[in-house]
């Protein structure tokens, strides 16, 4: 069985799962190949939902991170809608040049909040917000600004769009209006809102932070969970998943919302565990999953891990084809994982794999395949 996640910007979880598939077929024709492409929460989230449940996809245009107009979506399945905040404030968004600390101070989750506004409108009664992939670290200030909650400084005015200006924040002015809507956040990590597991100092750097603008966004963020317990009554910065995207989830959190894994929600919802029932059942079954990056941050809860422990429980081999792996051997082993691969170090480089990211990928499947087909 072939299932990952994405890998960030280059594939999708279909693309990807296309490329292993295509490469291991090439080098183990023989082989039962089928494809359960997957994902925890972030890019992807929706389409891989849509996939499995069928339900109705609706696009509308919202404000990006850096506050131009991009297409966001949502999924109506029944009176349930899935929200997948990446497609309204992600990473894909920012192009890479302009991964700067003055945009990573600024980005909103502005979009999101105009999302749920459509779901809350569309009268379901639950709204599932995907949480993962994001270019912000706002604490969800820029969401909840647009539910009616907006944060302001000592005099009155609301403060601009960005985790930065969060430091002089005092209090949220208005009610938050869900129509009575309950909130689900599938959090596609585990961590904390604050400190050297937080938002800013794990997601900041790859949005653009330095060492300063990291700082900055972590004190800005504990004086957002003041405000945040103050308005909403509630201290959510040492939840689980609270750091999520970029802070968001801690503002679901207080929020009330139910707190999920990202990851092992759509395990559910498409049925990973009797797939790998199915191919444990022979004794011949293997399981190869993959993301961008497999490293320490994929032990908190991401995609891979929790495919992997799903595959170790019915004694089916897991293996990951990454794009690039920084975790060691003893980690892998203990979250499940028999062996890993990097597409870079296969291909020659980070650089002559994104060249080519579902040529580079498929001829690392196709090498892993004859390598454990024999």
């Amino acid at each position: 069985m072939v299932a990952p996640d994405s890998f960030g910007g280059t594939l999708s979880a279909s693309a990807a799962a296309a490329a292993i598939a295509r490469g291991w077929n090439e080098a183990a024709p023989g082989d039962d190949v089928v494809s359960m492409p997957l994902a925890d929460g972030g890019t992807g989230f929706l389409d891989v939902l849509h996939t499995a449940l069928g339900g109705t996809v609706h696009t509308l245009t919202v404000t990006g991170p850096l506050g131009e107009p991009v297409e966001g979506s949502w999924l109506q399945v029944g009176d349930t809608a899935y929200v997948e905040s990446a497609s309204a404030c992600g990473l894909q968004h920012v192009p890479r040049p302009d991964r700067t600390p003055s945009v990573a101070r600024a980005a909103t989750t502005r979009g999101v909040g105009e999302l749920l506004v459509a779901a809350r409108d569309a009268g379901v009664a639950e709204i599932v917000v995907g949480l993962g992939g994001s270019a912000t670290t706002d604490g969800g200030a820029g969401m909840l600004a647009v539910l009616g909650a907006v944060a302001v400084d000592a005099d009155g005015s609301p403060l601009p769009d960005g985790g930065a200006s969060l430091r002089r924040c005092v209090r949220l002015d208005g009610p938050v209006d869900l129509g009575g809507a309950r909130l689900v956040a599938a959090a596609d990590v585990d961590n904390p809102l604050l400190g050297t597991h937080g938002a800013a100092a794990v997601f900041g750097p790859q949005k653009g932070a330095d060492d300063v603008a990291v700082a900055d966004l972590d004190a800005a963020l504990a004086v957002f969970a003041d405000v945040l317990a103050a308005a909403l009554g509630t201290d959510v910065r040492d939840e689980q998943g609270a750091g999520a995207a970029g802070g968001m989830g801690a503002a679901l959190l207080a929020l009330g919302a139910s707190r999920v894994s990202g990851a092992g929600l759509v395990r559910e919802l498409v049925g990973l565990d009797a797939a790998l029932d199915d191919i444990a059942g022979d004794g011949a079954g293997l399981a190869v999953t993959g993301e961008g990056s497999f490293d320490w941050q994929s032990l908190r809860g991401k995609l891979v891990t929790t495919v992997a422990r799903a595959a170790a429980d019915r004694g089916v081999p897991c293996l990951v084809l990454a794009g690039q792996v920084s975790v060691g051997r003893r980690e892998a082993a203990a979250a499940g994982v028999d062996a890993a691969w990097s597409v870079a170090d296969d291909a020659g480089g980070v650089e002559a794999s994104m060249a080519d990211p579902s040529g580079t990928l498929t001829a690392l499947a196709a090498r892993v395949a004859r390598q454990w087909s024999h």
